[in-house]
């Protein structure tokens, strides 16, 4: 989701601005996503239903060295060289269900699941782009549909006494609205660009995923968990462009806390946070200058669960610092989770 607004802003300045250096790519997996105790799988064995709702904010868009971009120069060196000012303003909400498989099947004490998980969104954003002779645009781009899909097929834990262990494999597949267009630069020339109200990446993803979590006494009340989540990203559609390798480690700490004498009712409080990087360059003709986007986002979370349902209710909030060629913002996520059958 977080690939998502920057698709908006970078078309935005695109087709407006005339500008002709593409700009970083983001992955598809988001940090900010997911809840603490969600990377392992659930138990007991049957079918799940979660549905996640994820909102980020920002005004901030930051250069590769973490400062705040406040103006772009457009074919620099050119006949038709222009500064802009720019004005980023992001809202954008995100809505996930998915569907979780759990057999009855451990051998070896191994546990297995498998999950799918359509996306759909809306993204809004204003932004003010003006020259540095007073001549400049308003750009207002909205959209919702369908974004791309998540489908893991390989889920596997293994939870000893005091530890939960698991590994997945899963990919992105490119389902979202995805389309491009050919832009004529005040030059003359002409350049290709993605449309500003895409919903998609426009590239397959594979993604590997390590978790485990340590819990200090046998009920796992507490948990102190860890996630490593390596992204390897296809060529985009449109374009001569393989976006570079993205790597995430998630983190947190989460307490449950009796609410009734009779335990039904939980609460769960916590840290939690996330760190980013890509790892490798962008390749291809249209890939950028080289520069490796990051960002950081720390916060806490905040649940209930009432255990006679199998029911969960969590809101988990971000605020993210040191991020790197790339937006730097707030987000907040809230899911509910129940065992069907």
């Amino acid at each position: 989701m977080r690939r998502l607004t920057a698709i908006i802003v970078t078309t935005a300045i695109v087709c407006i601005a005339a500008a002709s250096t593409p700009a970083a790519e983001i992955g598809h997996f988001n940090g900010g996503f997911l809840n603490i105790r969600d990377y392992f799988v659930p138990q007991p064995a049957g079918v799940y239903a979660a549905l996640y709702n994820y909102v980020y904010i920002t005004g901030r868009l930051n250069d590769r060295h973490g400062d705040a971009i406040d103006s772009v120069t457009v074919n620099p060196g050119g006949p038709s060289g222009l500064t802009l000012g720019i004005d980023v303003n992001v809202d954008l909400y995100a809505l996930a269900p998915a569907v979780i498989w759990v057999p009855d099947w451990t051998p070896f004490g191994l546990k297995f699941g498998a999950l799918i998980s359509p996306t759909f969104a809306n993204a809004s954003l204003e932004a003010a782009l003006s020259t540095a002779t007073a001549h400049g645009g308003n750009i207002e781009a909205g959209s919702f549909g369908v974004g791309d899909l998540f489908v893991q097929p390989v889920w596997i834990g293994w939870a000893p006494q005091h530890f939960d262990l698991a590994f997945a494999y899963g990919f992105y597949a490119p389902a979202g609205r995805y389309d491009t267009t050919t832009v004529t630069l005040p030059d003359g020339n002409a350049v290709r660009a993605e449309e500003s109200d895409n919903l998609g990446y426009g590239f397959w993803t594979q993604q590997l995923q390590a978790s485990g979590a340590w819990y200090p006494w046998t009920n796992k009340a507490t948990a102190v968990a860890t996630s490593l989540t390596y992204e390897n990203h296809q060529n985009k559609e449109g374009f001569d462009l393989k976006p570079g390798d993205n790597l995430t480690l998630n983190w947190g700490i989460g307490q449950f806390l009796p609410l009734t004498k009779d335990h039904n009712l939980l609460v769960e409080i916590g840290p939690a946070g996330y760190d980013s990087w890509q790892v490798t360059d962008d390749s291809g003709s249209d890939a950028s200058n080289g520069v490796h986007d990051q960002v950081h986002g720390v916060g806490g979370q905040l649940g209930l669960a009432y255990i006679p349902w199998s029911l969960a209710l969590t809101f988990h909030a971000f605020h993210e610092f040191s991020a790197k060629d790339r937006f730097q913002g707030d987000a907040f996520g809230l899911s509910v989770a129940k065992k069907l059958f």
